[in-house]
């Protein structure tokens, strides 16, 4: 079987600092990093979402999802997205033309567009420190280590055992791109 490469995101780990945000676009010169963390308020028990003195605040780190069956590559005109062998869908930042239709694709909302050079650009999961066999500079830099990297076709991962033994989703599993990236959710108080 060959690898998949992906990622799994512990939201009970998450802490909300947005280093992973910092570090990616540090490390890949990008216009912006390209993680968003987004904050979710959580309801507690009768009260709505972030009702005094009930608040409780969860963040998730969105990034590309890096699918099995990403639609970004397939609306690409000239190609320049592809999806590689080990998983990773790599966008060739150079021959972009800047049409934006998979800005549009995604649904994700994982594709950034940079103004100035007039070019798309995505997360690659540090495929050049990958070659290096480094892992992504942002699961480096994660200060609360709710980042894990590895192979998600190999069951004796750390990664893959994780995914196996926990409660895990990904997101919107109902667009059919088949998402690379596991969240963990956090953990529910007692008496909810």
């Amino acid at each position: 079987m060959k690898q998949r490469f992906g990622l799994l995101i512990d939201q009970e780990r998450c802490i909300g600092c947005e280093a992973c945000t910092v570090a990616c676009q540090k490390e890949n010169g990008a216009s912006q990093g390209w993680i968003r963390v987004k904050t979710q308020e959580a309801a507690q028990k009768d009260t709505p979402a972030g009702s005094f003195p009930e608040l409780r605040m969860h963040f998730l780190p969105m990034l590309c999802q890096h699918c099995e069956r990403p639609p970004c590559a397939d609306a690409c005109p000239l190609g320049v997205i592809v999806k590689r062998d080990d998983g990773l869908v790599v966008l060739d930042v150079e021959a972009c033309d800047g049409c934006q239709t998979c800005v549009d694709a995604c649904p994700y909302e994982a594709i950034f567009f940079d103004d100035d050079r007039d070019k798309a650009e995505k997360c690659n999961l540090c495929a050049h420190r990958l070659e290096l066999g480094l892992d992504p500079f942002c699961v480096i830099c994660c200060e609360g280590q709710a980042m894990s990297f590895g192979d998600l076709n190999d069951p004796g991962s750390k990664i893959a055992k994780v995914i196996a033994s926990r409660e895990t989703f990904r997101l919107k599993i109902d667009e059919g791109t088949g998402p690379g990236v596991y969240y963990r959710p956090p953990k529910r108080p007692r008496g909810l």
